[in-house]
């Protein structure tokens, strides 16, 4: 019930409402760990470590979670495999290689699928309540898991080390670095690169050492990696869009209290939403600052130019979406509108 006061001020009587309190927390005592792979200083650690203080002040203290950043405790695949196995609560893994237990996450690969632009309408849909939300819960639970935030990871560029990239045909014959996953390394073939599947760990050096000149990440990704210290062009090229899941054992969160379950979905939420419209836009202002003061040069594409990567690119998702459900293929078109 709302507590209302009333304040007199020179043009009489006036009725305020002040916010309720949060409501007292009447569920038991609970202690988890969350890891994840993220760096120091990034916006995917800043969410998690937000939503580890959300639970601790929603729930008076009596829930505690433990955070274990920077990959302490493994790659985003050891992580999906300890939540999977229950050997820890939750894990956090990137969607592409959430695509390593359930090929349906592939469709978030897919080039161009989504877009910046339509990026609030595929929000909806992936939050509480929307279609992807509705049918990603299911792909989870079907392998053990239990989906409790999508986190940001953004949308990826292509930069290089020593050439001007301003079009789709710049990165032809270009060493491309790329992940394992099936889609990127085609995509990296329809562009006329040569793709090198090289570890995250690795490609500091491997740019150094002219390994690979080429390469495909977020912006903010690649400064928390100092990758910035040896790359010399960029071109927002968006080609795809990420998320750092975060997936519970489903097994103890079925075994929650539901007082428990309540305070961390509300804290998932509002971390969520302070990673969207702070965390992710300042690392991502902080990130492009650093390129342009360490002299990389970032071409802003046109939408003709960004039209010429889908046309390049379209045969790739053509051949991969043949191998996704058409269902969960058009339910994130229907997003992109």
């Amino acid at each position: 019930m709302k507590k209302t006061a009333f304040i007199l001020g020179t043009l009489g009587l006036a009725l305020v409402s002040t916010p309720p309190a949060l409501a007292d927390y009447t569920g038991p005592k609970l202690k988890f760990r969350l890891a994840h792979t993220a760096p120091p200083g990034n916006h995917i650690t800043m969410a998690y470590q937000k939503f580890a203080d959300l639970v601790k002040e929603k729930s008076d203290g009596k829930m505690q979670v433990q955070v274990f950043p920077a990959a302490i405790l493994g790659s985003d695949r050891v992580l999906i495999e300890g939540a999977q196995k229950g050997t820890l609560e939750i894990g956090v893994s990137s969607t592409p290689n959430l695509a390593n237990f359930s090929p349906l996450y592939a469709v978030f690969d897919l080039p161009y699928i989504t877009s910046p632009k339509f990026q609030q309408n595929l929000y909806k849909s992936i939050d509480p309540g929307g279609e992807l939300n509705t049918y990603f819960k299911k792909v989870a639970n079907d392998i053990g898991m239990e989906p409790v935030m999508y986190a940001e990871y953004g949308y990826r560029n292509f930069v290089s080390v020593n050439r001007p990239l301003k079009k789709a045909a710049d990165l032809k014959g270009m060493k491309m670095r790329t992940t394992d996953s099936p889609v990127e390394v085609d995509v990296a073939k329809a562009l006329g690169t040569n793709p090198a599947p090289i570890a995250w760990g690795e490609v500091y050096t491997a740019l150094q050492q002219g390994t690979i000149d080429a390469q495909g990440n977020t912006f903010p990704h690649l400064f928390g990696a100092k990758h910035n210290e040896v790359l010399k062009y960029a071109i927002t090229s968006n080609h795809n869009y990420g998320m750092q899941v975060a997936m519970a054992n489903k097994k103890w969160w079925d075994g929650l209290a539901p007082e428990s379950q309540a305070v961390i979905r509300e804290a998932a939420a509002e971390a969520l939403a302070m990673q969207r419209t702070k965390f992710y836009p300042e690392n991502e202002k902080a990130a492009r600052k650093a390129f342009v003061d360490g002299g990389i040069s970032i071409h802003e594409t046109t939408d003709d130019e960004i039209a010429d990567f889908k046309k390049t690119t379209k045969p790739v998702f053509d051949a991969h979406a043949a191998k996704l459900p058409p269902e969960l293929v058009k339910m994130v078109q229907d997003t992109q509108r």
